[in-house]
């Protein structure tokens, strides 16, 4: 009951700060200063102002100054209404958009779980591994993901390849040295159990270290996922073509401002889902000691 309690004023405080935002947001955006710095203009000024794309009297020219949350929302309720739409390769629904850039966080993101985990059970598992890996990782880790875009792109020769490259190269790191800390953490006396009863060392993996290591491992992967849906998005800006990324790139070429932030807006709702299934699974592996 006290948490249901809780949960109530945290809802009823958040919905007063998104009506303070948005109250906020409406009067930066009246038009009521532009008109009246309209009235200093001559007809021929506000005239050829509107040519170059600016309306001084308030109106809804393209470029006219930063959309109220009103324009904003019959935007995104038109995106929304059809997502999925192809009108050829600059002019493609948010439904493909988005799902071209999942699939790209995806393939990388599964790739390097291939690599980071069982690499991280031999780090973990041997002080000599964990030794000899250590100054790899250390100078590899802080590289900026985008900066193997252009090795990337020069040796794969594909600008889709290089994002799902970018997308693994910065995914591992934190999968990998999770996964290391949670192995080298597990209790010696499970261990030792598992070594009286002579469990070979693939059951010992797989029926004692990971259920122990599980909740750090699932932590790795959801640091890693959050990661790789920030990069994605720098990433398509850069090689273009398609995905969520590409769009705010193209549309902010268009001075389009309203449709850049309803797909800064998807970008955050997307990359709050993908955590609360990595919360999900992380409070599904955790144990109470």
């Amino acid at each position: 009951m006290k948490r249901l309690h809780l949960n109530l004023r945290a809802a009823l405080v958040s919905l007063l700060l998104f009506a303070v935002f948005i109250g906020a947001w409406q009067l930066a955006t009246t038009t009521g200063a532009a008109g009246a710095a309209a009235g200093n203009l001559t007809a021929e000024e506000i005239e050829y102002a509107k040519m170059m794309g600016k309306d001084p009297t308030g109106g809804a020219a393209k470029g006219s100054g930063f959309p109220p949350p009103l324009e904003v929302a019959r935007t995104s309720w038109g995106h929304l209404s059809d997502p999925f739409y192809d009108n050829g390769p600059n002019d493609k629904g948010i439904g493909i958009q988005l799902a071209h850039s999942l699939a790209r966080v995806g393939l990388g993101f599964v790739l390097a779980m291939l690599v980071a985990l069982p690499l991280g059970f031999l780090i973990g598992m041997s002080p000599l591994m964990q030794k000899a890996f250590n100054p790899f990782v250390q100078v590899l880790k802080p590289i900026s993901p985008l900066a193997w875009m252009p090795l990337a792109l020069y040796t794969l020769k594909d600008s889709s390849v290089s994002g799902i490259f970018v997308i693994f190269i910065c995914s591992i790191w934190p999968m990998l040295i999770n996964t290391a800390f949670g192995v080298a953490s597990v209790k010696r006396d499970w261990l030792n159990v598992a070594a009286t009863l002579e469990v070979n060392p693939l059951r010992k993996a797989f029926l004692v270290i990971l259920p122990a290591t599980a909740p750090t491992i699932l932590t790795g992967m959801r640091i890693s996922m959050g990661i790789a849906w920030l990069v994605i998005v720098a990433a398509e800006m850069l090689v273009g073509g398609t995905g969520i990324g590409y769009f705010v790139w193209n549309e902010w070429n268009n001075l389009s401002l309203t449709n850049v932030i309803f797909a800064v807006l998807m970008i955050g709702v997307v990359g709050m889902l993908l955590d609360l299934v990595f919360a999900q699974l992380q409070k599904a592996v955790t144990y109470v000691e």
